[in-house]
């Protein structure tokens, strides 16, 4: 009696790379390779089309659709895929090698999950795939309500801008503190705050503050020649029922997706509808950096004392004078500033000052570990630790904003 040997089973496809020519992509290769092993495969973009229809697609976790400035011609046929992978259940990231913004949009729009540009980052490929694989979180967004803004209003909030010239000058502890002080002053009739986010990239005011990222944010931004004030109050996030949020987008865009005209519709609208308006900048300058000085009554220059600092804001002070920008309009703000009784380090602020030719207007202490332990938690300072050197200079700067603003709508 003979046996039949077993056959051993094939190994199911769960990845497939789509693109004109993969041999383009010789990262992504070997980065699919390193994490999807012998679990995939490579189509080209008509292939991708007919392969979903067969059975060994029904394994199919993801597409890692492939695209360089040359398939810019073929957006359609790129849509397409895109909406016949979704339909499907099977999640697309796109990888993007110089191709303007506006065609990243249009894919973006048809559903990508994610976005990775393209030479791949370190790992990034993989943290793409481990965020495909997460669940849907849950979120009880009763939580956070979105804000009810009245048509009509015309409030003509103050700006107040936030840039940090360097890595880790502590931009975001500024803007988010800030808004929250804001919104505290006064008790009961305390002031209506708005916060920002722009870094579209890597802004972190949501972790700051413990709120999800919502896929409004996109859409708003998306069509903000069709945004009414319905739309923009969807896209906002109450945090405790006293500071309004615009988180950055639930996925990294490019910075140069939206135009000067999309954050001037923004602005104008958050100002129509609060008396404060608290903007956290990416580091990086862009088209529509000009729009929002132009915009700002009070733009802080984030900085700390050393040669990074002293040289990015040289760059950017020759950057603004060259444009003949309002360079007068930056606060240059110290972080983790000399104590005190620290008599060198206060003549070393003079200094520094004085080589570069600007102004240091305000000096914050160093918080510590204290700063960092309250963004962990998603609570301000106020809440995590009151007493923080910090968290009383930011009250006392807001104060002193909140006291110049209503000094001048008396005047007026």
């Amino acid at each position: 009696m003979s046996s039949a040997m077993p056959q051993p089973e094939a190994t199911p496809i769960l990845a497939c790379t789509v693109s004109r020519d993969v041999q383009n992509f010789d990262l992504l290769i070997e980065d699919m390779e390193a994490a999807m092993g012998e679990s995939w495969g490579d189509l080209g973009f008509a292939e991708a089309l007919a392969f979903f229809g067969q059975p060994e697609a029904e394994s199919l976790e993801f597409i890692a659709l492939a695209i360089d400035s040359d398939d810019e011609d073929n957006l359609v046929l790129m849509g397409e895929i895109i909406t016949q992978a979704k339909s499907r259940g099977i999640k697309v990231i796109l990888i993007a090698e110089d191709v303007t913004p506006a065609s990243l949009h249009q894919l973006l729009r048809k559903g990508a999950d994610e976005f990775v540009p393209y030479p791949l980052p370190e790992r990034e490929l993989q943290s793409a795939i481990d965020r495909l694989s997460q669940p849907e979180p849950q979120v009880d967004y009763s939580q956070h309500n979105t804000a009810h803004l009245n048509k009509g209003s015309s409030r003509e909030g103050a700006l107040f801008v936030v840039h940090g010239l360097a890595g880790g000058t502590g931009a975001t502890t500024l803007a988010v503190n800030l808004a929250w002080e804001l919104a505290n002053i006064g008790g009961t009739e305390a002031p209506r705050v708005c916060l920002l986010d722009l870094d579209l990239q890597y802004g972190s005011v949501s972790t700051y503050l413990d709120l999800p990222r919502r896929e409004a944010v996109f859409e708003m931004l998306s069509e903000t020649a069709g945004m009414d004030e319905e739309v923009f109050g969807q896209a906002l996030l109450s945090f405790e029922n006293k500071l309004q949020v615009l988180t950055a987008p639930a996925d990294m865009v490019p910075l140069d997706i939206i135009t000067p005209e999309d954050i001037s519709r923004v602005i104008e609208m958050a100002r129509a509808h609060f008396d404060y308006v608290v903007v956290d900048m990416p580091k990086t300058l862009v088209h529509w950096s000009e729009t929002v000085l132009q915009a700002a009554h009070v733009y802080f220059a984030m900085i700390e004392l050393d040669m990074r600092s002293a040289q990015n804001a040289l760059r950017m002070k020759r950057a603004l004078q060259s444009e003949d920008l309002p360079f007068n309009k930056l606060r240059f703000a110290l972080n983790k500033a000399p104590k005190f009784t620290d008599l060198s380090g206060k003549s070393r602020v003079k200094r520094m000052g004085e080589s570069l030719g600007i102004s240091i207007d305000l000096q914050l202490p160093d918080g510590g570990k204290q700063v960092t332990q309250g963004a962990d938690h998603g609570l301000p300072l106020a809440s995590s630790a009151p007493k923080n050197p910090l968290r009383r200079e930011i009250a006392k700067l807001a104060q002193s904003l909140h006291e110049l603003g209503q000094s001048d709508a008396k005047a007026a």
